[in-house]
């Protein structure tokens, strides 16, 4: 019998195997246009850098086109498909199961996914705060989601909304078990947004590292006030632009108000015409992310603090005096 203890015998086939093992290089990243009739696309960002915004009104503009998308919101806050459905609150999966187990019903597809204008939709959700972990309330969604034939539905591509400061193993699901193909990241010209950015960059790369073939597929860059940090970023890193939203005064009306400026035919309406036609096309890359002080190089230094010097703390900073007295712990011994 094989104890995990006992020292393996470098002669031996065992550790023969295992060396070859160890020796074969990961599969390279995939970079042709993919070939899944289902394109499951992850899109991660900082919270509150404008994902909900972004997804909704892509989805909305791929519909239009006769495309059949799937939207998936998996931000805790439950506030992905809140702009598609004008402001309404979505049923989520984590309560709308635990009523139905409370009941002993089973949950059925049409009491979490609804749906607007071709566009079906539906959200998560997590624990409330302080009772529960949500990372794994994603888990536990994505696990119903295969319940109820999550794998078997013929939609041209499901898109998944996961916020991207949250590095606990439920948000990294479909990077870490390949339940995507490809990875899209939302940021802007601040340095968190890159931060998280560059965050999504790195576990796409370490998970690549490990045999995974998730890439990621490009930028979108919201809230484009034209000073370039995000495009530099892209740019360094080694991945598209998909599309970059201007901050402009109308996108934010209306999206304040929930209204869907990504139609067809409307003024932003081309902006989202190409942001459908380039999700659907650019192939998974292998990113290279950046050091902290490279990522830090990319802003002036004025608006970074680059010129800071890191000044050590003493012993005598941290009790508030200087006249701490230190007793030694020397024995000393008396001559005669």
């Amino acid at each position: 019998m094989f104890s995990i203890d006992a020292p393996i015998d470098p002669s031996s086939a065992l550790a023969k195997r295992l060396r070859a093992e160890a020796a074969i290089e990961p599969t390279p990243v995939v970079t042709t246009e993919p070939t899944k009739d289902t394109q499951i696309i992850a899109i991660y960002g900082k919270g509150g850098i404008g994902k909900s915004f972004t997804l909704a009104n892509l989805s909305y503009n791929m519909a239009q086109q006769g495309k059949k998308v799937l939207l998936i919101g998996c931000d805790p806050k439950s506030d992905t498909t809140s702009l598609l459905f004008g402001g309404r609150a979505c049923p989520t999966i984590i309560e709308t199961s635990s009523k139905k187990k409370l009941a002993g019903d089973e949950v059925k597809i049409g009491d979490v996914c609804f749906k607007r204008d071709g566009v079906f939709a539906m959200e998560l959700g997590g624990p409330e705060v302080g009772r529960g972990c949500g990372g794994r309330g994603i888990i536990h969604g994505f696990e119903l989601l295969e319940k109820l034939g999550f794998h078997e539905w013929g939609f041209d591509y499901v898109l998944l909304d996961f916020l991207g400061d949250v590095v606990c193993g439920g948000f990294g699901l479909p990077i870490a078990r390949d339940m995507c193909q490809k990875v899209i990241v939302v940021g802007s010209n601040d340095l968190q947004s890159l931060y998280v950015a560059n965050n999504v960059c790195s576990a796409v790369e370490y998970f690549r590292k490990l045999g995974g073939n998730v890439g990621v597929a490009g930028m979108v860059v919201n809230k484009d006030d034209g000073t370039g940090e995000a495009a530099a970023f892209a740019e360094a890193v080694g991945i598209p632009i998909l599309a970059a939203i201007p901050a402009d005064d109308d996108i934010r009306r209306k999206s304040a108000n929930y209204e869907i400026v990504g139609r067809p035919g409307d003024r932003w309406g081309p902006l989202f015409d190409q942001l459908s036609l380039n999700v659907g096309t650019a192939p998974p890359v292998r990113p290279t992310p950046l050091s902290q002080d490279a990522l830090l190089g990319l802003f002036a230094g004025e608006a970074v603090g680059r010129g800071v010097v890191l000044e050590p703390a003493s012993f005598e900073d941290m009790c508030g005096r200087t006249d701490f007295a230190k007793p030694s712990l020397e024995v000393v011994y008396e001559t005669v």
